[in-house]
């Protein structure tokens, strides 16, 4: 809807006139310092970004206990091994997650690619795939004793390779990360003005030098963010190095835990946090924060494929194919399998789903509320401590979840007393953990919609008679309702499938879908796991629609 700016807000009557915010100040959403935001919002926003970081003083402080014997740990064999371990995965799986996602966000937006409605979207759709489904789902098929390779020996051929080890974690956590890299390299392509790639055109340049001098550099940062993100998956995902027998800091870290040995855990902990600052400042130094503008002018031609455009489309189908159909045609051989035999795989309890989605929609309406005030300050304020408290929030999603959860379970046995011994802070510890882990996503999502909202209305809102609190109830908060409801929906997504937190903060008896796969698929029995992975990816694949409908997102 639009709104008519032209005249400044009326001044309401024994009021002293406002200054009207000068057109630029308009459009960049800026205000005078933080002098205009409401004082419960900055002192809201203050007390979120200071909780988010208790954590870590938590398990600094355990780091400490350990004196000198946990400095000596940090050079033994075994954790030099691990961080070598951990490093070669985030690069590998960094490097194929990008050339992977590039292309095909390259074809579906640049080419005449046949089915690209179709290909953008199964290109996204592994996001919904938690990668420890994908893990256990290719160790069934592609095992030493999977359904695959018994079949194929079945046939008199030879196996496929086994799905294990460094290859097969690199393999498994590529395919259900590189659509970081594919969404955020598409968004970029096609914001991108087409113009300048065809006067680099008319200069004598063919496509590919085109791409290497124009394209790229503007589609740099953006695919810089999404490789971010999958370096920081790759370190903190547990479940699938767990289940592939690769051992990297999460899996250690968590196994020590699950022995007592909490000290060398907290010392593992910290040097995995330290090698994610790393990750961070050298993404950054990378991919460089020199801002690239865009005329907003697109042209329609794309790049004529010709004789190629169905071989081209052999890339995404081929991507699709196994990140998506492996898992799905594995779990249903699992139902139908085991129904008919032993009838395991429907030996399902409810409460695993009723519990998944207690949790995660609590922690989606909490995450959602606190991240409001956040963003809003982020958005709206132009001072140094604005930037801090929106860079403070972002410290919790690079901590991955086995640490988080250390420094929690750390926290509450020190503290916690009886009521941890007995489990009754077990559960808000967890929603706890959910809140600071996925803080970021709720306020990323909030701070568009607020950037959006244009300053003169609460202003004006203001200057009717209405205090800064109230301006912000009735003008602020309903237009930014569409950024809230997208950050819970991507809280929600992202809480249901979480696993090494919820393993280690859960109370006695209470189980998860995420939990309870976790659990069957340890124990063998893959046949139990089907219905739970199947609604956990059903939910999953309906947090993702309605994500995909609150923004309004479309697919070109």
């Amino acid at each position: 809807m639009a709104t008519d700016t032209t005249t400044g807000p009326t001044t309401a009557p024994g009021e002293r006139e406002r200054p009207a915010p000068d057109d630029a100040d308009a459009d960049l959403g800026a205000t005078d310092g933080n002098a205009d935001l409401p004082t419960g919002v900055v002192l809201v926003a203050g007390a979120v970004a200071a909780a988010v970081l208790l954590p870590l003083l938590w398990l600094l402080v355990a780091g400490l206990d350990a004196g000198v014997e946990g400095l000596r740990a940090m050079v033994r064999p075994t954790a030099v091994r691990v961080m070598g371990n951990s490093l070669v995965l985030v690069t590998l799986v960094t490097a194929c997650s990008t050339a992977i996602g590039v292309p095909l966000a390259y074809l579906v937006v640049r080419t005449d690619l046949p089915l690209r409605r179709f290909f953008t979207v199964a290109a996204a759709l592994p996001l919904v795939v938690p990668s420890y489904i994908g893990a256990f789902a290719f160790v069934s098929a592609f095992g030493r004793s999977g359904d695959l390779n018994g079949a194929l020996v079945g046939l008199g051929l030879p196996r496929v390779p086994e799905v294990a080890g460094l290859e097969g974690t690199t393999l498994v956590l590529t395919l259900y990360t590189y659509p970081y890299v594919f969404l955020t390299a598409r968004a970029a392509l096609v914001s991108m003005d087409d113009s300048l790639v065809e006067a680099a055109r008319t200069l004598g340049h063919d496509r590919l030098a085109a791409f290497r001098r124009v394209t790229a550099p503007r589609i740099r940062p953006a695919v810089g963010a999404g490789a971010l993100l999958v370096a920081l998956y790759a370190l903190s995902d547990f479940g699938t190095p767990a289940i592939l027998r690769y051992d990297v800091y999460t899996r250690v870290i968590f196994v020590e835990q699950r022995v007592f040995n909490t000290d060398l855990a907290a010392v593992l902990s910290i040097q995995l946090v330290v090698v994610t600052a790393v990750v961070l400042a050298v993404e950054s130094r990378l991919r460089g924060d020199a801002p690239v503008h865009s005329t907003g002018g697109r042209s329609t031609d794309r790049v004529r494929l010709g004789r190629w455009r169905w071989v081209a489309a052999l890339l995404p189908a081929a991507v699709a194919l196994v990140a998506l159909a492996v898992p799905l045609a594995v779990l249903v051989l699992w139902l139908f399998r085991d129904a008919a035999s032993t009838g395991a795989a429907l030996a399902f309890q409810p409460s695993y789903a009723v519990n998944s989605v207690a949790v995660a929609g609590g922690a989606a309406l909490l995450t959602a509320a606190l991240g409001l005030p956040v963003a809003y300050v982020a958005a709206r304020g132009d001072s140094r401590l604005a930037g801090l408290v929106e860079r403070a929030t972002w410290v919790g999603y690079a901590v991955p979840g086995v640490v988080l959860g250390l420094a929690l379970v750390y926290f509450g046995a020190r503290y916690g007393g009886g009521l941890y011994r007995q489990g009754l802070v077990l559960l808000p510890l967890l929603v706890f953990a959910y809140v600071v882990r996925f803080l970021p996503q709720a306020v990323g999502a909030t701070r568009a919609s607020v950037l959006g909202v244009d300053p003169r209305l609460p202003e004006a809102a203001r200057s009717l008679g209405a205090d800064r609190g109230r301006s912000f109830r009735r003008v602020v908060l309903p237009l930014v309702a569409p950024g809230l409801i997208a950050g819970a929906a991507l809280v929600f997504l992202t809480t249901m499938k979480e696993l090494p937190a919820t393993l280690l903060l859960r109370p006695a008896g209470f189980s998860t879908l995420a939990t309870h796969i976790w659990s069957v698929q340890d124990q063998g029995y893959f046949g139990y796991a089907a219905v739970p992975a199947l609604i956990l990816l059903g939910v999953s694949a309906l947090s993702m629609y309605v994500l995909v409908r609150t923004e309004g997102g479309n697919v070109r």
